[in-house]
């Protein structure tokens, strides 16, 4: 029988085959942007909404912030991290960093809020959100374990 070699990598050698494997063309992406006079010092990030759920969701918030619509999607800014311990149901979609993918063009601000800060309070959005999709808040939701 013939020796079996073992070949050890580094961390740096797995993240740069990572790297290469990924597609050199990148779908296409815009940032939604916080509009001028207004600051966001705790950072942005948007929800995404099909524009039935959206509709039926602004007559269940009790303050909206910056919402923007490309039509099929409306957009929901929102601080930094807002889905942390949230479990924001389908067919909502979280992206850090106002990223939208795949657009064509920027989403036009249909609200902006009056004042300083353009952010939709996220706890009243995920309430409304589950309202209009029938889900239960992930807080409300027993555990498996019955615990």
């Amino acid at each position: 029988m013939g020796a079996v070699t073992t070949r050890t990598m580094q961390l740096d050698s797995l993240a740069g085959l990572a790297r290469r494997r990924r597609p050199t063309r990148t779908p296409a992406a815009v940032r939604l942007s916080v509009p001028d006079g207004m600051e966001a010092p705790l950072g942005c990030d948007a929800v995404a909404v099909p524009e039935p759920f959206a509709r039926a969701m602004t007559r269940r918030l009790p303050r909206m912030g910056c919402v923007y619509a490309d039509g099929a999607q409306w957009w929901w800014l929102v601080p930094s991290d807002s889905d942390v311990a949230l479990d924001w149901p389908t067919p909502a979609r979280y992206t850090p960093g106002t990223l939208v993918p795949d657009a064509c063009r920027t989403p036009d601000l249909i609200h902006r809020p009056d004042g300083v800060f353009p952010y939709t309070p996220p706890i009243p959005l995920y309430l409304a959100l589950c309202r209009v999709t029938g889900t239960t808040p992930s807080w409300s939701r027993s555990s498996p374990s019955g615990v």
